[in-house]
């Protein structure tokens, strides 16, 4: 996701769009830039690559001012070139704009504007194009003082919105109105921080929680003109906007990577103090079962669920998988997995009784989101789990589960894949004991995920042995990665690690698809990932594993209790988590394949918190 931060108050705009800037760096980019007004002049300054490119140039030549947009910017349309960069200019070049998302009609609006014969565009942006549209209708509005021009840009910016199809996230500046912001959102989170003296707007609250933690999330459709002291949110209709100012619950503290390298490693070594938010107040010794009120359904229709649907991406829809298998064992209901980019472009049956889950750690993701409205519209409930309490998927769904994650910065996500499948096994059981699960049954999962945080601090002992392994197998070409039933979604999820942060190519596969064509790639240069704990289904994973050994290719086995002693002489490298029920192994098992992936990106020196051409949140298609 491209990062926005807009700034006006009374201090120097300059250092802390850049600041915000650089807190919004792990997302994601490949140019950055700032408009900031000073006088009757926006002095502009971007550039393609990192943000510390940037900096250079404001140490140089610094902006003055203190009020100003600035941008982060992953290329969508046009090359990641200097010219390409945001911030935009509309054609009296009076006008600065910096958008995240995707004008879909751009062209088209383009090729009307060309043949007006007034505009000319120097990038290849659609962004550009919106700018001109926004300085077009303002121009033509007319001009009689300055309290007048406020209103008009605001006008301008609804009137060029309701041209637009696509999706925007947008802040712009004007040189002849004086400490004025105009943010803008669609599908593209836009926030409002309130300060003393002082306003912001960015994409994510993370970019500003330094400078305040008073925070107004803002709708689709809302359109915000902010000032030192005062701001104003309306509706595209041009109707008030409803808001509510809400506290910020981490702090700038949260956000640092402390002792640590890498926000990546720092959120790995978090994972027994999330795994135990997760289930922080949600576990009853008393009734063993689980209390989640926050889904907003009674005993009743919670027991006339027939079917559950969870849909999510990447990793989200990892810990789908993983949730098919809990909520099937516990509970005995039918669990359907959904790509969230295919659930709302295909006829997927359901009954009235099917319960929907949308699964996302930022509360953004747009295919995400637009499966959750997808569900709505066609009238099924349709719940949340996600880490921002704040985010569009919580505020639109009619219920859900809190992750309690903290905020993860890693753009590979680690900490929220962990607390996933807590809260899965969470919903598992609460639909057990519903349905067939005993007292004393329910009463062991209880005690499965009361042990779990221990746990995991003891397998984070391990770091040092897979740092090793790491070594040994960091130049490799390939990685396969197998896994059988709740631990095939883990070989998936450990595939996805490898791949975005060390770009050597890996595939995740169950592991009795071996003889199906996949034993072509077997050969000595590409190791086999086998996470073969102690369970029903440890012989058959020994069998693949035997096979692979007998073709020569190096084998890594995840396992766990006593099966470390049947691996001798078969895997070459052994990694051993503590034991553990089948519904819960996924969260040991998968922490291993993290730290394998961040220590193989380590050894190749790659930049582990900034992957190529990947972002935190997708929020475009």
């Amino acid at each position: 996701m491209c990062g926005i931060v807009g700034y006006v108050g009374r201090s120097e705009a300059a250092p802390i769009l850049l600041d915000g800037l650089r807190r919004l760096e792990y997302r994601g980019y490949d140019s950055a830039g700032v408009a900031i007004v000073d006088g009757d002049r926006v002095e502009t300054r971007k550039c393609a690559g990192r943000i510390a490119d940037l900096g250079k140039l404001m140490t140089a030549e610094p902006p003055a001012g203190t009020y100003g947009i600035s941008h982060t910017r992953w290329a969508t349309h046009g090359k990641p070139t200097d010219q390409n960069a945001h911030p935009h200019f509309d054609q009296s070049g009076k006008l600065a704009l910096v958008h995240n998302g995707v004008i879909e009609n751009y062209q088209a609006l383009r090729e009307d504007l060309q043949r007006e014969g007034e505009h000319n565009f120097t990038s290849d942006t659609d962004t550009e194009v919106l700018a001109h549209l926004i300085g077009k209708h303002f121009e033509a509005s007319g001009s009689n003082g300055n309290a007048n021009a406020k209103s008009r840009l605001v006008t301008a910016v609804r009137t060029a919105l309701q041209q637009v199809i696509g999706t925007y996230g947008i802040a712009l500046v004007h040189k002849d109105i004086p400490d004025f912001i105009v943010g803008a959102r669609r599908g593209s989170p836009l926030v409002l921080g309130v300060g003393k003296e002082e306003n912001f707007l960015a994409s994510d609250v993370s970019a500003i929680v330094a400078y305040t933690r008073d925070a107004v999330y803002l709708n689709d459709f809302d359109i915000v003109a902010v000032e030192r002291e005062k701001f104003e949110i309306s509706s595209l209709a041009g109707e008030g906007g409803h808001y509510q100012v809400s506290k910020v619950e981490f702090t700038d503290e949260d956000i640092k990577k402390g002792d640590y390298p890498h926000y990546m490693l720092k959120e790995i070594y978090e994972q027994p103090g999330s795994v135990r938010d997760a289930m922080r107040g949600r576990l009853s010794a008393e009734e063993c079962t689980a209390k989640l009120g926050g889904l907003e359904m009674t005993t009743a229709e919670l027991r006339a669920v027939d079917r559950i649907v969870l849909t999510g991406c990447g990793t989200a829809l990892h810990a789908g998988r993983i949730g098919e298998y809990i909520i099937e064992q516990l509970a005995g209901l039918p669990v359907e997995i959904e790509f969230s980019s295919e659930f709302r472009h295909r006829n997927t049956p359901m009954t009235g009784d099917t319960l929907v889950f949308a699964i996302s750690q930022s509360g953004e993701t747009a295919d995400t989101l637009g499966a959750l409205r997808e569900s709505r519209r066609k009238g099924y409930r349709t719940l949340g789990i996600c880490n921002n309490v704040a985010s569009t998927i919580a505020r639109e769904s009619d219920g859900g589960v809190y992750m309690h994650a903290g905020p993860e910065i890693g753009v590979a996500a680690t900490k929220s894949f962990t607390s996933q499948v807590t809260i899965m096994s969470l919903i598992g059981l609460l639909f057990g004991r519903m349905r067939h699960l005993s007292t004393s049954e329910g009463s062991e999962v209880i005690d499965a995920l009361e042990a779990l945080p221990a746990q995991i601090e003891e397998t984070l002992k391990l770091t040092d042995h897979v740092k090793e392994i790491a070594k040994k197998y960091a130049r490799s070409p390939g990685v396969l990665f197998f896994g059988r039933q709740f631990n095939y979604p883990v070989a998936l999820e450990g595939a996805l690690k490898l791949k975005e942060i060390t770009y050597i190519f890996a595939e995740g596969h169950p592991s009795a698809e071996l003889k199906h064509g996949i034993i072509a790639l077997v050969r000595p240069e590409v190791p086999c990932v086998f996470i073969a704990p102690d369970d029903a289904v440890f012989s058959k994973n020994l069998n693949n594993m035997e096979q692979v050994k007998a073709r020569k290719g190096p084998i890594i086995a995840v396992t766990s209790g006593g099966c470390a002693k049947r691996l001798e002489g078969i895997a070459d490298d052994v990694i051993t988590v503590p034991s553990a029920p089948d519904f819960v192994m996924p969260v040991l098992s998968v922490i291993p394949l993290q730290l394998l992936a961040y220590h193989m990106a380590v050894e190749l020196g790659l930049d582990v918190d900034k992957p190529r051409n990947l972002a935190k949140s997708v929020t475009v298609e």
